[in-house]
């Protein structure tokens, strides 16, 4: 009798920066989640969906489980925290770089509460030496009963795969929940919007923390099948709007260009961003602004 078909969805969570995006848009095969080297960049579950010959996984990337500072920092570690107990695995992901940390083990608590099988995932094993590897399976085994230790590099590939396969064993008989040339479940204008905010965080580098969201204003597809886009990026104060506008208009225009090279690829199409900067003070902290942002009320 032949396998049946499986399929189930799988939390990745972690530490900010342990490289989660990196491996969604690795094992999708595709830019779904933003990537920077800034922490907490992921603000919404990102689902990503793999579908096989025998499987269908749905990845979901929570924002980095952290102790909240404001009440946007509530919304994303609660949204982290839900997804633990929606799922039917969980990859607990560290940077094999850093080792281990005090926001491992606030993490670790609150897997101690869930029943699902959990995963320790060692990314980024290609910056240390094979032997550090060993040594990191051996802290941290004691500190929880994983159902399985997996060593990987989500930017090179190294034992993604494996990963993959060893996942599946863990996954229910189910039903293919998406077509198989679906990625995600989020609207493309999400994705655009997510685009627009990774180019300006990457380019303004330290000077622009994360108070910056960006609101897709308008949308439309031209006969000539060109995509003309509206948005606005918001910032809590007129320096960050200064440092995102830069001298006459330079840094905004690189965004713009970095931008729209994605947008293209995304759409098949090519595209026309026009981009726009607004002040709204203390965003992060107002419920009607985030409401406004597409934060919903009942979840922070």
């Amino acid at each position: 009798m032949a396998n049946e078909y499986k399929s189930g969805f799988v939390a990745i969570v972690g530490r900010p920066n342990v490289g989660k995006s990196t491996f969604m848009n690795s094992v999708i095969g595709q830019k779904i989640a933003i990537m920077s080297d800034k922490a907490q960049t992921t603000r919404n579950k990102i689902q990503g969906v793999l579908t096989e010959e025998d499987a269908q996984l749905i990845f979901i990337d929570t924002p980095g489980i952290h102790k909240p500072k404001h009440r946007l920092g509530d919304f994303m570690v609660k949204i982290a925290e839900d997804t633990l107990n929606e799922v039917d695995a969980v990859l607990f992901m560290i940077n094999a770089d850093e080792g281990y940390g005090r926001g491992d083990q606030y993490i670790l608590d609150r897997l101690q509460q869930i029943k699902r099988p959990v995963f320790l995932i060692i990314n980024k094993i290609d910056l240390i030496h094979p032997e550090e590897v060993f040594a990191l399976i051996e802290q941290y085994k004691d500190k929880y009963n994983f159902a399985e230790i997996i060593p990987i590099s989500a930017l090179q590939g190294n034992n993604v795969n494996h990963m993959l396969d060893v996942l599946k064993k863990y996954i229910p008989e189910g039903p293919q929940y998406y077509p198989e040339d679906q990625i995600t479940d989020h609207p493309e204008r999400f994705i655009i919007s997510e685009l627009i905010r990774e180019k300006a965080l990457q380019l303004t580098r330290e000077e622009v923390p994360h108070s910056i969201a960006v609101v897709m204003e308008n949308i439309e597809k031209h006969e000539s099948d060109a995509v003309y886009i509206q948005a606005t990026i918001i910032t809590e104060r007129k320096t960050q709007k200064g440092i995102i506008i830069g001298k006459q208009g330079s840094m905004l225009k690189n965004i713009g260009k970095d931008a729209r090279k994605d947008i293209e690829s995304l759409l098949g199409s090519k595209v026309y961003l026009d981009l726009w900067v607004k002040v709204q003070k203390d965003w992060r902290n107002r419920q009607s602004q985030l409401r406004e942002l597409g934060f919903r009320s009942d979840e922070y």
